[in-house]
């Protein structure tokens, strides 16, 4: 007799993750949105604040690195930040537009939904914050090109991280304008306490401690060290803590959907 799941998982999974992929792609103002929003970033910061921010005092601050050069790693991560964190919005436009309804009777585990969605996500993350790194790069003026496979990896990590923290946050509220209230009350302190464009070397000792409960906060070191050799961690450390935290939240995730959509 056929068992109740009767569809792979590895199938299930590949099909979310890239009907998640087209479904991002197929919405052009989320699209150019979430491309504008890291070269703000990086005008404001990295253009702008880099004409006034020089001197030796301000690399002293940033322990010997030119403001760009620490911005651009901050920014790139930003970008899968952002876009990955609000990929959780999908599961609720999914839900009230009743794809998710349909998703559900398809003979495929829900573990393996979840984990589709979240892979396929976590690759448009990835892919924009690339993109910012690959623009902004030649700015840099010493930066390492050896370090760009460890910056991907921690890139991949993150965005892990967060899309699994969105989609359970997605899961567990009923419409989107609750989700959007707590991803602006978690996202900015995150992006300032992560590291992102806000040097966190010199900070008092409670805002360090605090940054060190924030997932992003590794992510950022871990690419900054990666490509400048300068970081507020160990490297090893970094990328310890965030292949730690992957399978945690994507649990969680999978926990927090299984829960949402249970009969």
């Amino acid at each position: 007799m056929a068992g109740k799941h009767e569809t792979p998982f590895l199938m299930a999974v590949s099909t979310m993750a890239y009907r998640q992929v087209r479904a991002f792609l197929r919405m052009k103002a989320r699209v150019a949105m979430s491309f504008m929003r890291p070269f703000m970033w990086l005008f404001f910061f990295g253009l702008g604040w880099s004409m006034s921010l020089r001197g030796q005092a301000v690399r002293a601050a940033l322990r010997g690195l030119s403001f760009t050069d620490f911005v651009v790693p901050g920014v790139a991560m930003m970008s899968v930040f952002f876009t990955s964190f609000f990929s959780g919005t999908s599961v609720i436009w999914d839900r009230e537009f009743g794809f998710l309804k349909e998703t559900l009777v398809a003979p495929a585990p829900r573990s393996a939904i979840i984990f589709g969605r979240v892979l396929g996500d976590s690759a448009v993350a990835v892919l924009q914050g690339l993109i910012t790194l690959a623009i902004a790069y030649p700015l840099m003026e010493d930066p390492d090109p050896t370090g760009i496979p460890l910056a991907l990896l921690a890139m991949v990590l993150t965005a892990l991280i967060y899309t699994s923290f969105g989609s359970a946050i997605g899961s567990a509220v009923s419409n989107i304008e609750t989700f959007q209230l707590i991803q602006m009350t978690v996202a900015m302190p995150m992006m300032f306490l992560g590291g992102t464009v806000v040097p966190l070397y010199r900070a008092p000792t409670w805002m360090k401690v605090a940054s060190l409960a924030v997932p992003l906060t590794y992510g950022v070191d871990a690419a900054r060290s990666a490509l400048t050799g300068v970081g507020m961690l160990p490297l090893w450390l970094d990328v310890a803590v965030l292949a730690c935290l992957t399978p945690l939240l994507i649990l969680i995730a999978a926990r927090a959907f299984e829960g949402a959509t249970a009969p």
